[in-house]
C-alpha cells in the first residue's frame, strides 16, 4: 500500500476509515452502547467528527473508549503507523516512525506502546488448544548474546535475562506470555486446554503437567534430535528466531515492564500472517479493530 493513500494524507478520509473498521453496521454510542441512529454535530463550533447518542444524549466521535481517546495526534498519523508497525517482520523503532511521521521521539515511543496494546487479545479470548488438537510449548530467555556479561554482584545461577513462553496450537494462534515471578506450571493452567495434545522439548517441566501422560510428547534436544514424525517444536523455534531479531536488530532493548506489549506486537503479527492470507492492509485493519475498550495514558506506559 502507497503512503500517499488517502486515509494516510487526509484527515476527513482517515477518520472515515477509522470509522467503517470500527463501526461497519454504523456508530455505537461508546457510553450506552445504542446502535440506534446517533447524528453528527456539523456546526461550525463542532470538531470534526462528533456525534450526537439519541438515547444518552453524550457526544462522542471514532476514538472515544479506544486507546486513540483524547490523542491531539493526527489520525492520518495515527494510522500510518499502525500500518508500518503491522508491516514491518521484525518490528519497526520508535526513532523511524519518529523520522517518517516528522513527530519526537517521546510521541512516536507512546504511539507504538498504544498500537502494541491495541494488538494485544481480547479479554477472555479462552484457551489455547483443544479436544484433537495438538500445542507445542517451549520457553525462551530473551539475551541479546550468549557473550553478553552478566551485571556486578549478580548471582552465578541467576537467569540471564527475561523468560519468555509460547504456546502455538498447530495450524492456530500463537501466545506467549512474559512469566516474571509465575512458574510455568501456573502459566500452562492459565492458557493451556487440558486437553489438548501437548509437545515440547525433553525439559521435565512438562512431564507432569497434561491429565494423562499420553497426551505428552517430546523431542530431546541434547540428543540432538530435532523431529519425531510431527512430534518438534520447529514452529516455536521459527517464531523465537524472529522475535530475537527483532529484539536486537531493531529495538535493541525491551524493558521487562513493557515486554508484555512487545510480545503481543509479534504474537499479533504471527497470528495475521501473509501464509494466512492477510496482506498488510488487512493486517493494519485488523489491529485497529482492537482499539476499542482499551487505554493506555502516558503515566501508565512510563
Amino acid at each position: 500500500m502507497s503512503f500517499d493513500a488517502p486515509h494516510f494524507t487526509d484527515e476527513t478520509k482517515a477518520r472515515e476509515y477509522l470509522e467503517a473498521i470500527r463501526w461497519p453496521n454504523g456508530p455505537v454510542c461508546p457510553h450506552c452502547g445504542s446502535m440506534d441512529g446517533a447524528y453528527r454535530l456539523d456546526g461550525a463550533a463542532h470538531r470534526p467528527g462528533l456525534l450526537k447518542c439519541k438515547d444518552c444524549r453524550e457526544q462522542f466521535s471514532v476514538t472515544v473508549g479506544t486507546v486513540f481517546e483524547r490523542s491531539k495526534i493526527a489520525l492520518t498519523k495515527w494510522v500510518l503507523a499502525t500500518h508500518l508497525l503491522c508491516s514491518s517482520k521484525k518490528g519497526i523503532s520508535s526513532h523511524q516512525i519518529a523520522r517518517t511521521l516528522g513527530v519526537t521521539y517521546k510521541t512516536a515511543w507512546f504511539m507504538t506502546h498504544r498500537i502494541r496494546e491495541a494488538m494485544k487479545p481480547a479479554t477472555g479470548s479462552g484457551q489455547i488448544g483443544g479436544e484433537g488438537k495438538t500445542v507445542e510449548a517451549d520457553e525462551t530467555y530473551l539475551a541479546k548474546s550468549p557473550k553478553t556479561r552478566k551485571p556486578k554482584g549478580q548471582p552465578l545461577h541467576a537467569k540471564p535475562a527475561p523468560q519468555v513462553l509460547s504456546l502455538v496450537e498447530r495450524g492456530g494462534n500463537i501466545r506467549s506470555k512474559y512469566l516474571d515471578d509465575k512458574n510455568i506450571r501456573g502459566a500452562l493452567d492459565e492458557h493451556l486446554d487440558m486437553r489438548s495434545r501437548l509437545v515440547t522439548d525433553g525439559s521435565t517441566t512438562y512431564k507432569t503437567v497434561m491429565p494423562n501422560k499420553s497426551q505428552h510428547e517430546s523431542v530431546d534436544h541434547s540428543k540432538y534430535e530435532w523431529a519425531r514424525g510431527d512430534v518438534h517444536t520447529n514452529t516455536l523455534e521459527n517464531f523465537f528466531s524472529i522475535f530475537k531479531r527483532g529484539l536486537v536488530g531493531t529495538y535493541q532493548h525491551m524493558d521487562k515492564k513493557h515486554l508484555d506489549r512487545y510480545i503481543a506486537e509479534f504474537d499479533f503479527r504471527r497470528n495475521n500472517r501473509a501464509k494466512l492470507g492477510v496482506n498488510d492492509a488487512q493486517r493494519t485493519a485488523n489491529a485497529l479493530k482492537g482499539i476499542e475498550g482499551k487505554r493506555l495514558t502516558y503515566r501508565q506506559a512510563d
